[in-house]
C-alpha cells in the first residue's frame, strides 16, 4: 500500500507540473504526506520608462493566468530597443517587448528579434496601423506629437497662436518655442520628422536654421521642456512646447478637479503633428512564449485598452474603446505628418547628424 501511495503521488506531481504557466515544489521529498505548492510562472515584459498599467489590469491578467508579471524598464523607447538588439535573439532580455514605435519599426524588424504572432482580436485593428503584415510587431496604441501653446499667455499678449510649422519662423514667435533634442528625445525626433515631412529632406534644414535665428530653445528631454521651460508650468518663459496632443487633457486629469478646461491648446495644422504608433512583440527564444502570447491577446482586450488613456495618455488602438470623460480635451490632427517606416530607418541617423551640425554647432 505504501508503495502504491508513493507511486500515485509521483504521478499527480508530474501531471500538475505539466500544467501550463506554473511550476511546482514539494515541501518534502515526494511521498504520501508531501505538500505541493504551486509557484506562479513569471513573464518578463521589457519596455520603456513611460510604460504604465493599472494595478487592477495587472492583477486581472496575473490572477487569470497564475503568473507573476515583471515589468523591466530599460530607458526611453530608443534606448530600450537598443538594449534588446544588443542582447540578441538567442538571449533575450525577457519574453515580450512593448514600445517599439514607428520611428524604429524597421530597425526592430531587421534585428529579427520577434516571432510572428497575430493576437486574438487583431483583425479589428484599423489597417492604417498594421505596419507589419507578419505581426512580429502588433500595434497597441497611438498618439500625436504636437506643439502645445499657453492659452492665457497668447490671449494676454494679444497674439494669435501659430497654426502651422511655417508660422514658427515669423518674427512674432521669436523666443517663444522650446523643442527637444531629437538625438535624446522621442518627441524631439518625432518633431524633426514632422519638419522633414513638411519641408522635404532637401530643405528641412533651412527651416531649422530659421528657427535657430528666431531663438528656439533646446532641451534634452520632454520633462525639462514641459515642466521647466514652459510658461504654464510657472518655471519657464516659453509658451510653445513640443509635447503631445493629449497633454491638454492630461492637465485637466492631473488637476484633480481644479481645472474644468485645459490651460493649453494644440497646434493641429496640416503636417504640424507626427503620429507615433506603439507596437509590442514576443521575443524569439522567450522563456515563456505561451504566456507571452496570452499577454499579447490581453493587450487587445477592453480591459487593457481602456487602461491606456489614464496610464499612458495616448489612444487605444482598438476602435470603439470607451474613453474617459477628460478625453474630450484630447484632440487629434486631421492630417498628421507621415513618413514611411523604411524611409525613417534608412535616414534616421543621417538626419539627426545633420540636425546636430546645423542647430547645435
Amino acid at each position: 500500500m505504501k508503495h502504491f501511495l508513493t507511486f500515485f503521488t509521483i504521478i499527480v506531481f508530474t501531471a500538475l507540473a505539466a500544467c501550463q504557466g506554473t511550476s511546482l515544489q514539494p515541501t518534502t521529498a515526494p511521498g504520501p504526506t508531501a505538500t505541493i505548492h504551486i509557484i506562479p510562472a513569471e513573464l518578463v515584459v521589457v519596455t520603456h520608462d513611460s510604460f504604465a498599467m493599472s494595478d487592477k489590469a495587472l492583477a486581472e491578467f496575473q490572477n487569470a493566468n497564475h503568473v507573476k508579471v515583471e515589468i523591466l524598464k530599460a530607458g526611453d523607447a530608443g534606448a530600450a530597443l537598443n538594449k534588446a538588439i544588443l542582447a540578441g535573439a538567442d538571449n533575450p532580455l525577457g519574453d515580450l517587448f512593448f514600445g517599439v514605435d514607428n520611428t524604429f519599426l524597421s530597425r526592430a524588424e531587421k534585428a529579427d528579434l520577434f516571432e510572428a504572432y497575430k493576437p486574438k482580436g487583431a483583425d479589428a485593428i484599423p489597417d492604417a496601423f498594421k505596419l507589419d503584415p507578419q505581426f512580429r510587431l502588433t500595434p497597441i496604441d497611438y498618439g500625436d506629437v504636437c506643439l502645445n501653446y499657453d492659452k492665457a499667455w497668447f490671449k494676454e499678449k494679444n497674439i494669435a497662436p501659430p497654426t502651422t510649422l511655417d508660422d514658427l519662423i515669423k518674427p512674432e514667435y521669436k523666443s517663444l518655442l522650446v523643442v527637444e533634442n531629437p538625438a535624446s528625445s522621442s518627441p524631439g525626433l518625432a518633431f524633426l520628422l514632422a519638419s522633414i515631412s513638411r519641408f522635404g529632406a532637401d530643405n528641412y534644414l533651412d527651416f531649422w536654421k530659421a528657427l535657430r535665428a528666431n531663438d528656439v530653445a533646446l532641451s534634452e528631454g520632454w520633462n525639462d521642456a514641459y515642466y521647466n521651460k514652459s510658461t504654464w508650468s510657472g518655471n519657464g518663459d516659453r509658451p510653445l512646447v513640443v509635447s503631445y496632443a493629449t497633454s491638454p487633457a492630461a492637465e485637466v486629469f492631473f488637476s484633480e478637479g481644479k481645472l474644468t478646461a485645459p490651460p493649453t491648446g494644440n497646434v493641429l495644422g496640416d503636417g504640424a503633428c507626427f503620429r507615433q504608433i506603439e507596437f509590442a512583440g514576443i521575443f524569439k527564444n522567450a522563456k515563456n512564449p505561451e504566456m507571452a502570447r496570452r499577454f499579447m491577446d490581453f493587450m487587445l482586450t477592453e480591459t487593457f485598452q481602456e487602461d491606456i488613456p489614464t496610464q499612458m495618455f495616448v489612444f487605444p488602438i482598438m476602435p470603439n474603446t470607451p474613453l474617459p470623460d477628460f478625453y474630450k480635451f484630447a484632440e487629434t490632427p486631421k492630417q498628421p505628418a507621415q513618413l514611411a517606416a523604411e524611409v525613417i530607418d534608412a535616414n534616421r541617423e543621417k538626419w539627426i547628424k545633420e540636425w546636430t551640425q546645423a542647430v547645435l554647432r
